[in-house]
């Protein structure tokens, strides 16, 4: 009975790493439809971004006024409200929100760029040129983002999201076919050990076969 466990849970996870390589297929099939349509995918993020304040808000109030009753309760409605609130007006002036997300996206660009070279200078690591990198590389987005701004916001945001899908659409293609690769090794591996161990195993010849002596004939006929 193990084999056939083995074999069926071998199975199992096979197509759950089928899965994941479809998944990821789609994630960045929709990454590289998003890069080439950024205003679209702008629109769709923030979109998304919107329902999800909303959902949000309106969990958390539920919550909320489940517990009353604690001392976190004030707190849990001004957060629940602020969500919703935020949520309406971004599924509401989807573009405009962009805008502000794109200036404040711009803005921590070039200050954690700011700080990068500042810190490598300063303290002058092991990692100073990688860190030097970095943060010339935020500067320069920001900059040219803000440089660039209001009409940089209708594929900044787009163009993030979409790579994102992109990368974890590759990840989980890579995630799903080394998953299937290492399960397909292991069940041959393990099927060669099985047949391995079946040849090993000791045969007795039909000579070996203890026959019985002439008093135990004897007694058997009595």
């Amino acid at each position: 009975m193990a084999a056939p466990a083995s074999a069926r849970d071998s199975r199992k996870l096979r197509r759950s790493f089928g899965r994941l390589t479809v998944l990821g297929a789609v994630l960045a099939l929709a990454g590289l439809v998003g890069l080439v349509y950024t205003g679209v995918a702008t629109l769709t993020s923030m979109l998304l971004f919107g329902w999800l304040l909303l959902v949000g808000g309106v969990v958390g109030l539920a919550h909320a006024i489940q517990s009353r009753g604690a001392n976190f309760f004030w707190l849990g409605v001004v957060v629940a409200a602020l969500n919703i609130a935020a949520g309406v007006v971004v599924i509401r002036r989807p573009e405009g929100s962009a805008e502000a997300l794109t200036m404040f996206a711009a803005l921590l660009f070039l200050t954690g760029g700011v700080f990068r070279l500042a810190g490598s200078v300063v303290v002058r690591g092991p990692q100073m040129g990688w860190t030097l990198v970095q943060g010339a590389f935020g500067v320069l987005l920001g900059v040219l983002v803000l440089a660039s701004w209001p009409s940089s916001s209708r594929y900044v945001i787009g163009c993030f999201f979409s790579l994102g899908l992109l990368f974890d659409g590759l990840g989980l293609i890579a995630l799903g076919v080394g998953g299937r690769r290492i399960v397909g090794l292991v069940t041959e591996a393990a099927a060669e050990n099985d047949l391995r161990e079946a040849e090993t195993v000791p045969q007795t010849p039909p000579q070996a076969v203890a026959k019985p002596s002439d008093s135990d004939q004897g007694r058997l006929a009595k």
